[in-house]
């Protein structure tokens, strides 16, 4: 097995892969491009933005023939699904993306043989190049660049050995240092993005120093990240999410809640991020693991007596010489930069945010440059602080900032290319497919559920949390609020089934997430921990599907046979302690020595 899976057996596999796709479209079942399909595939687009069936888009030529578009049809889940598919199997995600990509340009372009060469410089062109200059994707490069940077400098200044030193004198064992993991994730609640990468950068050198495996870091860290923002009452995700809902909700005639009382109602419903913190502190306290993150554990542990085991080099000889060269300076030249990036950010959001309250200050800011002010301005501190006091010169200062930018470009190749991915299933319409094959015709008192599973696909193929809550929202709202008249139901019960698919689009799209090998949240937190991206996502599959399952029945549970929510959430907590003591385990360490 490990022998076919190598490089050139994927690039054989990328050779097939074409001639498949060209015997496709001579049989049909890919329409060979033509003028009457590009008709087709404007007018899907068009009907997509008035909320018309993508399906339906029919054109006749002037022969009279008729002409489907692929826009919306299964075709449209080809392209993430092969760059997952590849991904998963060959371990090569730059390859993987960019095969998906390229087969997603050959689907929208000319699907013919001369189209496969076409497709591949169009998809740099037409959709890797243009990610890289929107707005939105260049803040986070350069906010992820800026925090490289910072994270190089108190690195190099002593100032991360510093705050080892201290933490150390508090944190004794793995559980508690993986508890502390878990805390720091609450503390930074109000992004996401800043949370992963402030909590994965300034844990990674504790953990390894407890030989806490990285996949175990990566989960820690991703899975306190989506999941605390999304239940913080202020945080960027609240903003986008409340944006959502007022939007959706704009054209219900007869529904007029205001957008955040309805965040705020649907808050109970959000099963699977409630579940999900629970199973990381409780695990992290337990010490225990099961599936393939405890084969990690095993393999670290067996690293002692085999090097070829320790990836992450956590075994490595210290040489005493060299670390006595090391600069080791107060906690504090660490723990000032990254408060200023705290702060930074926040104070960005106040800045940029309007309203009366600070829910619509939050709600309404610029979250994306309120990140490169936050980082900026911790790069400039820890700058001034390690030349101030001299603890490197000038020069050195620089170095040591862009090697810490250096460790994030294979990370950033990664996340243009899953930008890249996603902007194809935009274009294909993949997400109208996923809600045509549901179907609408469901009592509206299941359809949270039906959202839950829908949104998680959702954000599994594209690899996209937001942009599966802002494409689903628009259609989800309306669908469960008209059901609801149609099957009779009242609107105060309506109103119930309303706010619990607001939090399924929001959970699943955590969900899907997590499980997402092409997710742009996923790939940051293995770009903070600096663990093996496949390795991390292998990992934490199985954690996050314990609570999609919980999350699954609780919806099942609550909304449709009318169950109290507290029931579910103690139910759903006694289960995860189940699954925790049932299959857990707490290898020795000594044991594999």
């Amino acid at each position: 097995m490990k022998k076919f899976l190598t490089l050139p057996h994927a690039l054989r596999v990328v050779g097939v892969l074409i001639v498949g796709a060209v015997l496709l479209t001579s049989t049909g079942m890919i329409p060979i491009d033509s003028q009457a399909t590009k008709d087709a595939t404007q007018i899907a687009v068009d009907s997509m933005a008035t909320g018309a069936d993508a399906t339906a888009a029919i054109v006749v030529d002037s022969s009279g023939s008729t002409s489907n578009s692929i826009v919306g049809t299964w075709v449209s889940i080809v392209p993430p699904l092969l760059a997952i598919g590849f991904a998963l199997i060959f371990r090569q995600v730059l390859l993987a993306l960019f095969m998906g990509i390229w087969m997603g340009a050959w689907l929208v372009g000319e699907r013919s043989f001369v189209g496969v060469f076409g497709s591949f410089f169009e998809s740099l062109t037409g959709y890797i190049v243009p990610q890289t200059a929107d707005e939105g994707h260049m803040s986070i490069l350069i906010f992820t660049l800026l925090i490289g940077g910072m994270i190089g400098i108190i690195s190099k200044n002593g100032g991360t050995r510093g705050v080892i030193r201290q933490l150390g004198k508090l944190v004794k064992s793995k559980p508690q240092g993986q508890l502390l993991t878990s805390l720091l994730g609450f503390v930074i609640f109000f992004d996401d993005y800043a949370n992963t990468m402030v909590v994965g950068n300034t844990m990674r050198p504790l953990t390894d120093k407890l030989k806490i495996s990285r996949a175990k870091l990566a989960y820690l860290v991703d899975s306190t990240a989506a999941p605390v923002a999304t239940v913080a009452l202020i945080s960027t995700w609240i903003g986008a999410m409340v944006g959502y809902i007022a939007s959706a909700s704009a054209g219900i005639e007869g529904f007029s809640e205001p957008a955040y009382t309805v965040f705020l109602k649907a808050l109970p419903f959000n099963f699977y991020a409630f579940f999900t913190i629970f199973f990381v502190i409780l695990i992290a306290i337990s010490g225990k693991d099961f599936g393939p993150m405890l084969a990690e554990r095993i393999k670290l542990y067996k690293a002692t007596k085999n090097p070829e085991l320790d990836t992450y080099g956590l075994y490595k000889e210290e040489d005493y010489e060299e670390e006595k060269k090391e600069t080791v300076s107060h906690w504090l030249n660490a723990f000032i930069p990254i408060f200023m990036l705290i702060g930074g950010v926040v104070g960005g959001l106040i800045v940029t945010g309007e309203g009366s309250t600070i829910q619509d200050i939050i709600g309404s800011a610029d979250s994306y440059a309120a990140l490169v002010w936050g980082s900026m301005l911790s790069m400039v501190f820890a700058i001034v602080l390690t030349v101030g006091q001299r603890l490197l010169p000038f020069d050195d200062t620089l170095d040591a900032m862009f090697s810490g930018m250096h460790t994030m470009y294979d990370g950033l190749l990664v996340l243009v290319l899953a930008w890249s991915l996603s902007a194809i299933t935009q274009d294909l319409g993949t997400a109208d497919f996923l809600v045509t094959a549901f179907g609408t015709a469901i009592d509206p008192m299941y359809l949270p559920l039906v959202v839950f599973v829908l949104s998680a696909a959702t954000a599994f193929a594209t690899g996209s949390s937001w942009g599966t809550m802002g494409i689903l929202m628009p259609l989800v709202l309306p669908l469960v609020w008209n059901l609801g008249l149609q099957y009779g139901y009242p609107t105060d019960e309506i109103s119930v089934f309303l706010y619990a698919a607001v939090s399924a689009v929001l959970a699943g799209a955590v969900l899907g997430d997590h499980i997402s090998p092409i997710s742009d949240t996923t790939i940051l937190s293995s770009l903070a921990t600096q663990c093996n991206h496949i390795e991390h996502v292998n990992t934490q599959i199985p954690y996050a599907l314990v609570g999609g399952a919980l999350a699954l029945v609780s919806y099942l549970a609550v909304v449709a046979w009318g169950l109290p929510g507290w029931i579910a959430y103690l139910v759903g907590a006694g289960a995860i302690v189940a699954v925790i003591w049932t299959f857990g385990k707490s290898p020795d360490p000594n044991d594999y020595a």
